[in-house]
């Protein structure tokens, strides 16, 4: 027994020589700042128990891994440990009990552990070599993986992260060494609980971690959704290490580049412009917003993530696959958007006037978003087109519709929309009204700016489907489109010059489904049959973009519609004293090509709130009425920064 014990003590001494740390000292242990991929070495191997450690797979601040023999099994393992042994039995008994709880958890991205223990008060999980190398080593062997596969990666990974945060369970020391990849190129999580320091919280409240019944306090949930979110950032900066070919700030170590991020420190983590591959614009903006400087920008959960990352991946490997796919299933199961309230009122009105101009009929359609959408998709599908004479081109006219479907083609579209709001809860429901007002009032205005000749009604629809994606997201992703929202909001800070902007509206989009807003509308608009000069047309220009003089009716007419939408977006998302700057950028932005001025946008804009608020469209070839008051109001609101007014809501009634 004395022999054996001496052994022991022996075998222990040289570990605890190896790791650099005094038998029963629980201070960190010297280490090099990076966790790094340490090779095969041809030293004798050391005994840790049954376990001949034969050569160190990686270690940060907290963990470290070996690749061991399992001399009573016969068998390779990868053993998992902390870097500060628990400083008492009760500690070590603590670790243990948490890590045994996290080793129920059963999921294929789950790396399932063969046994947790202690020996001589190292507390030690072990996983069978089977399951798969390390990141680090397969990264040895793929030094530049393809840009997909190692989003796949990560959607494994954040997969088997979004499991065990579901249970209550962090990893809390998530590194390349704690993620194991098998021969299929499938990744999972390692070692989930190794890094908890149980000595921190023996003086917290105590709770039984093995009952599952047991309700949290609220300081524990904090901690948990804390933990959680860690992970979920250091996810994001693997998943940068791997396309930027190189660690963050210069650091392997996950939890020290954290450290040096918000909101503990100042350095920022961002994608380089110059990446070993070419990183699309879509993966880079869920990325960057993974490791954002502003901690309110960055993913909360690791479904969020994985959403945007799955959805991106789905939207590359097919034309309208991912987020595209399941709006366009959506639109056969939903429609594309509920008729708006008082439609059988529209309808009978309709009715009643049938002996009328098809145009008066037109302009008591108009203001019913969805029903006019309705109608062009009726007249635009690859079936109806087949019936028409060749070479009509695209129908963008109401009154085209109605002379060709007639009163009851228009009352059988109408049957077919759902009633307000849909499947939409009260507050989606509020969101997506406010959200067509818009798209009327975009609408409107730009009937006004438009030059004259040019139909108003066409104008119309191709400014107010410059806006589907954005109705598309907000109806079929209401929870995604909030999160969206949220994203584009500034950040308040202690002084005026000090507020932080939020993403832009592109990049939100692609940080939350994977793809942006105007894929939604183009996709859509493919799917209704309307061809490559409308889908131009409803293309807006980017608002970097310089405007040029355009080369025909198809580029005025886009022109026009993006100005006006450019306007609405001013008024509807700056506050009141930044509207007249905006609107004066906007002026000067398409003054060349419009020949537009300040004075005339914002009456242009007073002109399209009448219109909204009467409720119906002036006829195609006119424009609204205005009043020298009305005009002078609109002048007003060009000094609104002086007078410290608000603009008119855009929501009417």
């Amino acid at each position: 027994m004395r022999q054996r014990c001496g052994a022991n003590r022996r075998h222990i001494g040289e570990f605890a020589d190896l790791v650099r740390v005094p038998i029963g000292e629980t201070a960190f242990l010297a280490m090099p700042s990076a966790a790094v991929h340490v090779p095969a070495s041809p030293t004798l191997a050391r005994a840790f128990g049954r376990f001949q450690l034969r050569r160190l797979l990686g270690k940060s601040e907290t963990t470290m891994a070996w690749l061991a023999l399992d001399s009573r099994a016969g068998l390779e393992t990868m053993l998992t440990m902390p870097r500060i042994a628990p400083a008492s039995p009760a500690g070590a008994a603590a670790w243990l009990l948490a890590v045994r709880r996290a080793a129920r958890l059963d999921h294929p991205n789950i790396a399932r552990p063969i046994e947790c223990g202690i020996h001589e008060h190292w507390p030690f999980i072990a996983v069978d070599r089977r399951v798969g190398v390390t990141l680090d080593e397969w990264l040895a062997d793929h030094p530049r993986p393809p840009i997909d596969e190692a989003a796949m990666l990560f959607e494994s990974v954040l997969r088997g992260l979004a499991f065990a945060h579901d249970a209550g369970l962090a990893h809390l020391d998530l590194q390349l060494h704690a993620i194991v990849v098998n021969d299929r190129g499938q990744a999972s999580v390692m070692a989930l609980g190794a890094a908890q320091n149980v000595d921190a919280a023996a003086g917290g409240p105590r709770r039984r971690v093995d009952s599952d019944l047991m309700p949290l306090d609220p300081s524990t949930l904090r901690a948990q959704r804390a933990a959680a979110e860690r992970d979920v950032l250091a996810c994001g900066v693997l998943l940068h290490r791997l396309l930027a070919g190189e660690p963050a700030l210069g650091s392997a170590d996950t939890g020290r580049v954290i450290d040096r991020m918000a909101p503990r420190g100042r350095e920022f983590v961002r994608l380089p412009w110059t990446t070993p591959q070419p990183v699309p614009e879509a993966l880079r903006a869920i990325v960057n917003r993974s490791t954002a400087g502003q901690e309110r920008l960055r993913y909360r959960s690791a479904r969020t993530f994985l959403g945007a990352l799955n959805g991106w991946r789905e939207a590359v490997a097919e034309d309208d696959g991912g987020p595209v796919a399941l709006l366009l299933d959506r639109l056969r199961t939903v429609g594309h958007l509920p008729a708006l309230p008082g439609l059988a009122g529209r309808v009978q009105r309709i009715t009643a006037i049938e002996s009328q101009r098809t145009d008066e009929i037109a302009r008591h359609l108009l203001p019913d978003l969805a029903l006019s959408l309705e109608l062009l998709r009726t007249l635009n599908t690859a079936q109806v087109q087949g019936t028409q004479v060749a070479g009509n081109g695209a129908v963008l006219t109401l009154r085209r519709v109605v002379a060709l479907i007639g009163v009851d083609g228009v009352r059988q579209a109408a049957n077919t929309l759902r009633a307000w709001p849909g499947p939409l809860d009260e507050t989606n429901a509020k969101a997506l009204l406010a959200a067509i007002d818009r798209v009327r009032l975009a609408g409107h205005t730009a009937q006004v700016l438009r030059p004259a000749g040019y139909d108003g009604e066409v104008i119309y629809l191709i400014a107010a489907m410059q806006s589907l994606g954005r109705l598309m997201l907000r109806y079929h992703f209401a929870e995604e489109a909030e999160q969206i929202q949220q994203l584009l909001q500034p950040a308040p800070g202690d002084a005026e010059p000090a507020e932080q902007p939020g993403m832009s509206e592109e990049a939100a989009a692609f940080a939350v489904l994977g793809v942006d807003t105007e894929s939604f509308g183009n996709a859509v608009a493919r799917h209704w049959g309307l061809g490559d000069d409308v889908l131009h047309m409803i293309r807006r220009l980017p608002v970097d973009a310089p405007v040029r003089k355009p080369d025909g009716d198809a580029d005025l007419l886009r022109l026009v519609a993006s100005a006006a939408n450019e306007i609405v977006d001013a008024v509807s998302s700056l506050p009141a004293q930044k509207v007249g700057a905006a609107l004066g950028n906007v002026a000067q932005r398409y003054s060349r090509v419009l020949r537009i001025t300040t004075r005339t946008l914002a009456e242009a804009l007073q002109e399209a709130r009448d219109v909204l608020r009467k409720g119906s469209a002036p006829p195609a070839g006119e424009a609204a009425t205005t009043t020298d008051e009305d005009k002078d109001a609109a002048a007003a609101m060009l000094h609104a920064d002086a007078a410290g007014a608000t603009p008119e809501p855009l929501q009417q009634g």
